[in-house]
């Protein structure tokens, strides 16, 4: 369980998306898998959400991958759920089915179990996309499943920051 300061650190965070999406006037969307709503929770925790978060596609299940997402099969079958291909194919799916300006993406092994050597526990894949294209990161996390959720949901608003540092341009 997350400590009370590990949580107004991640809820703080979440608000520096806010503010950052909210003075772009960008809109925002996320596929979860290992985090399980996570991410989507987090941002939901800062009043003044609905300005510019408009979802989260929860797709633990491959099915729900390709069904919700829209992942396709082939993908899943030539790389695995836990993969830069299905990060960046989720992110860009989230995107397209809220019709957001930006999409974050996040799969991997939580653990303890379902880890292996090629992908061992731990292994997470983030992926940022918006108009231009998407951005992949491959992570591994040491801790246990509950703060390997946590480190990801981490990642992923630090990536959504960094992505917005970057670009795009605020929209008029």
């Amino acid at each position: 369980m997350a400590s009370p300061d590990e949580k107004v650190d991640l809820t703080a965070l979440a608000g520096e998306v806010q503010a950052a999406c909210l003075a772009r006037r960008l809109t925002l969307a996320a596929a979860e898998s290992c985090t399980g709503g996570l991410i989507g929770h987090l941002l939901t925790e800062v009043p003044g959400s609905s300005g510019y978060f408009r979802g989260s596609l929860v797709v633990y299940a491959d099915e729900a991958k390709t069904r919700l997402a829209g992942v396709p099969a082939e993908l899943l079958a030539a790389h695995g759920a836990v993969s830069a291909q299905v990060a960046r194919a989720m992110a860009a799916g989230a995107r397209e089915r809220f019709g957001t300006d930006l999409a974050v993406s996040v799969t991997g092994i939580a653990g303890p179990g379902g880890g292996s050597d090629a992908k061992p526990v731990g292994l997470t894949y983030l992926a940022m996309a918006d108009a231009s294209g998407c951005e992949v990161r491959r992570l591994q996390w040491p801790g246990d499943r509950a703060a390997n959720k946590r480190s990801s949901a981490r990642a992923a608003l630090e990536l959504i920051l960094e992505c917005l540092a970057a670009g795009p341009a605020p929209k008029p």
